[in-house]
C-alpha cells in the first residue's frame, strides 16, 4: 500500500512535468518528445518498483517502418514498451484519449494516430490514414487484444492490427511482456515491486497476399509460448 501511495503522489505530477515541459520539443520534432517520453516511462517504472529486462532487442528491424504488436496485462505495459524499445514509435490509440486535456494534446503533437471505435465508417478512414502514415516509414504499437486482460491470460485478437499490417505491406514483430500483471493488475490500484521481462521476437513479412489468419495464429503462438514459460518458472 505504501510503494502503491508512493507511486501516485510522484507519478501524477511527473507526467504533468514531462507534458509541459516536452510540448516544446514537439515544435522541433515529434522524436524528441518521443525520447523524453522513454525518460518519463523509465521514472515510471522507477516509482512503482518494476525492474525490466528485454529480450531479444537484436530482433529489432532497423531503417524500416514496422507494427509491433504485444500482449496487453497492465497500465505498466505501457511503460515498459516506450521503456524497452528503443527505436521511434506511434501509438494507434482510441479517440477518446485524444480528448484528456494535456495528455491528448502531447498525443496529437507526438504524431500518435486515433482510432475510432464506435462509427464503423470512420474507424475505416482512420485505418486508412494510419495505413498511409505506415507505410511512409512510421512504426507503431498495437495491443492486438484490444484491451487489457483481467487474470494476465491472452484474450482473442481482433483481426484491424492484422489487416492494417497487410495494407501497409510492413512486417510484424511480436512482443510478449511478461510479469507486468503481478506489478498491478487490471482491477486493482495497488502496486507490488517486481520484475517485468519482455520478449522481442523476429518480424513476420505481411503483405497484400498474407494470410490474415496464419499471421494471427504466429503472433498468438509466439507469445502465448512466452506466457507459457513464464509460468512454468513461477511454479516450480
Amino acid at each position: 500500500m505504501l510503494r502503491s501511495l508512493f507511486a501516485f503522489t510522484f507519478f501524477i505530477p511527473w507526467t504533468l512535468f514531462v507534458i509541459f515541459t516536452g510540448v516544446p520539443l514537439s515544435f522541433v520534432n515529434p522524436d524528441y518528445l518521443h525520447s523524453y517520453a522513454r525518460i518519463w516511462a523509465r521514472v515510471g517504472l522507477l516509482l512503482g518498483g518494476a525492474r525490466l529486462r528485454v529480450e531479444g532487442e537484436e530482433n529489432l528491424p532497423r531503417g524500416e517502418a514496422v507494427i509491433y504488436m504485444a500482449n496487453h496485462q497492465s497500465n505498466f505495459d505501457i511503460l515498459s514498451l516506450f521503456a524497452g524499445l528503443p527505436v521511434q514509435f506511434r501509438w494507434l490509440a482510441k479517440e477518446e484519449l485524444f480528448r484528456v486535456p494535456f495528455f491528448g494534446y502531447a498525443m496529437k503533437r507526438t504524431g500518435y494516430i486515433p482510432v475510432n471505435r464506435a462509427d464503423r465508417r470512420q474507424a475505416m478512414e482512420s485505418m486508412a490514414v494510419a495505413a498511409k502514415r505506415i507505410s511512409e516509414g512510421t512504426s507503431v504499437v498495437i495491443f492486438p487484444e484490444g484491451t487489457r486482460s483481467p487474470d494476465g491470460e491472452l484474450l482473442p485478437f481482433k483481426k484491424g492490427g492484422f489487416l492494417l499490417a497487410m495494407q501497409a505491406g510492413v512486417p510484424i514483430v511480436p512482443v510478449a511482456i511478461l510479469g507486468s500483471c503481478e506489478v498491478m493488475g487490471k482491477k486493482s490500484l495497488s502496486i507490488h515491486p517486481g520484475p517485468i521481462r519482455m520478449r522481442i521476437f523476429p518480424p513476420l513479412p505481411t503483405g497484400k497476399g498474407s494470410d490474415r489468419e496464419e499471421l494471427m495464429e504466429t503472433v498468438r503462438r509466439q507469445i502465448a509460448s512466452a506466457l507459457s514459460e513464464q509460468s512454468d518458472r513461477e511454479a516450480r
